[in-house]
């Protein structure tokens, strides 16, 4: 059963989202509201996060009791809604699959941990012919499935569907098939406050309706599958729900943190005046879109021996490089060139792109298209091992919230739809080994009626975006982490209580960002996504991973193959 807040008949925006974006529409019921799961209430598995990760897990789980997911706004928001360049699976055999690991690792830049990564690419192929089992339908040339290539790939490997909505159609597939399964109830509109540790142990959760009423969920385990932290930038390529909530929840628990320097740019979001910063997918590049700056030469050959197919971090900062004036202030136009492509309908290969670059009067075939680098994706996040487990008993962690050290120092183009789907059902797995009982949580006491200054929220939100873009973002040194972070410390006294969305996503990305900005001040090198302009070199020995816990200083580790501890 889904649980919504809309009466009968009401349309929210998600909906109609939903319905004008999707091949096929999802059933939604409404016969319940967040009443019908209580103040107080208990079940076996919550999922925070109805993106692939989390709905891939609660498949999983249905078969050891009942599991409640918990999304912030309608289930076709997240992450995996806006992955447009597709799912990186190696479907040719084992040569196909040495290549992808390799693939992986090189991308990764020294720091990816080789166990998972092999994991992820050993059992992608098993996982995708889920999908394919399940609905999900892929673009297919002559009834064969069809793949691309896409930078530091070393062959095609990448399917798409729709040409550019690949992540909306997993996501279409996999949320229909979990509703088949009435051992799942999805909840929509529900923001999580913390988690509930007792005795060392997550034992449950806290969280907040859209009337802004408190619920306590007592269960047996919780799996975060938040997505990501795109919105602690001021640019960035992710939707406005990706306020790095689990990794905020996980910290303040107890849990460990990893790898939070590492943060990838997305070369080429569409840069014009008053437009949010639409992603241009990296398959425009694997078909054979080129980079050119300001006096329009191309440049990418001049920075990587790939060019335009280059690792995402190289050319996010050439980029950012060409993009440089004599002139203080001023930020030079670079453009993403596919008018000397012939033979291919570019319209039809890439729809939902093409469509949003005519809203704003521009032709993909015709027309230079202005990009610049923006926040896409976090390496980082809470450490886990390769079946979700954290370091604290009964909470688990999948896709892009979590830390296996998959992706290393940067993430290998569409690797992070495979991920999710992978670890998703591995934790899902590991999940239902759990033989706690479901334990006994007090009620919460009703909420009182409370005042916010939203514009005051908004007002902290920019300016913590702001300064983490100036001085955490893409180019770092010493004396601006080290701004950020005497910012961000006074921000803090300045913090509402989270008693509405608002604030609870406020205070979640002040975590995050300070969290960025003390692991990007102690790795003094500069590594895959993590760039810092005072230390251009990489430290001498083998790669280790940043670590933090609340209280508690970055340290650096080997993760090995143990249990995140």
């Amino acid at each position: 059963m889904v649980v919504s807040y809309r009466r009968r008949g009401e349309f929210s925006c998600c909906h109609a989202r939903r319905l004008r974006f999707w091949r096929y529409r999802v059933p939604i019921l409404s016969r319940a509201s967040l009443n019908s799961v209580g103040v107080l209430s208990t079940v076996d598995f919550v999922v925070v996060g109805a993106g692939i990760a989390g709905l891939r897990a609660a498949i999983t789980l249905a078969g050891a009791g009942q599991v409640l997911v918990v999304t912030k706004e309608c289930a076709a928001e997240s992450n995996t809604q806006y992955a447009q360049g597709g799912i990186a699976v190696a479907m040719g055999g084992e040569e196909d699959v040495a290549l992808h690991l390799q693939d992986t690792l090189a991308a990764g830049d020294g720091l990816v941990e080789e166990s998972a990564a092999a994991t992820l690419v050993r059992e992608g192929p098993l996982r995708v012919q889920e999908l394919l089992e399940w609905g999900t339908v892929f673009d297919r040339d002559h009834g064969e499935l069809m793949r691309t290539r896409e930078g530091a790939h070393s062959l095609p490997r990448i399917l798409h569907a729709n040409g550019d909505a690949t992540g909306r159609e997993i996501g279409r597939a996999l949320l229909q098939h979990a509703l088949s399964d009435p051992r799942i109830t999805l909840m929509e509109w529900a923001t999580t406050l913390d988690l509930i540790v007792q005795n060392g142990r997550v034992v449950g959760l806290s969280l907040l309706d859209r009337a802004g009423t408190k619920h306590i969920v007592a269960t047996r385990a919780v799996l975060l599958a938040s997505g990501g932290a795109g919105q602690v930038y001021s640019d960035t390529t992710n939707p406005p729900v990706a306020t790095g909530d689990g990794i905020a929840m996980a910290y303040r628990a107890g849990a460990e943190i990893s790898d939070m320097e590492f943060y990838q740019f997305h070369p080429t979001a569409l840069s014009l005046p008053g437009v949010p910063r639409f992603l241009l997918s990296e398959a425009l590049r694997g078909e054979g879109a080129v980079l050119r700056n300001h006096r329009q030469e191309r440049f990418m050959d001049r920075y990587h021996p790939l060019a335009e197919l280059a690792p995402r971090d190289v050319v996010a900062r050439a980029i950012t490089r060409e993009s440089l004036s004599d002139k203080p202030g001023e930020i030079l136009p670079v453009y993403l060139d596919m008018r000397h492509i012939t033979g291919m309908d570019l319209s039809q290969r890439f729809p939902g792109i093409s469509t949003f670059l005519r809203q704003h009067g521009l032709d993909i075939s015709r027309d230079l298209i202005p990009v610049r680098p923006a926040a896409h994706y976090l390496m980082g996040g809470v450490r886990t091992d390769v079946d979700g487990r954290t370091s604290l008993p009964g909470l688990y962690a999948a896709g892009e919230v979590a830390c296996t050290g998959v992706h290393g120092a940067n993430r290998l183009a569409s690797n992070s739809l495979l991920e999710g789907l992978v670890f998703g059902a591995r934790a899902g797995e590991a999940m239902r080994k759990e033989t706690q009982a479901t334990p006994t949580l007090k009620a919460m006491p009703p909420s009182q009626q409370t005042t916010t200054d939203t514009a005051a929220i908004h007002a902290l939100r920019d300016a913590l975006r702001d300064a983490m873009w100036r001085d955490a973002g893409l180019l770092r040194e010493e004396h601006g982490l080290r701004r950020v972070l005497a910012r961000l410390q006074s921000m803090e006294a300045q913090l509402p209580a989270p008693e509405t969305r608002d604030a609870v996503e406020l205070r979640n990305l002040h975590t995050v960002g300070t969290l960025i900005a003390r692991s990007a001040l102690a790795r003094r090198e500069s590594r895959g996504a993590h760039a810092r302009t005072d230390a251009p070199e990489k430290l001498a020995g083998l790669p280790l991973h940043s670590c933090i816990r609340e209280g508690q200083q970055v340290r650096f580790v080997r993760f090995g193959d143990e249990s995140a501890a």
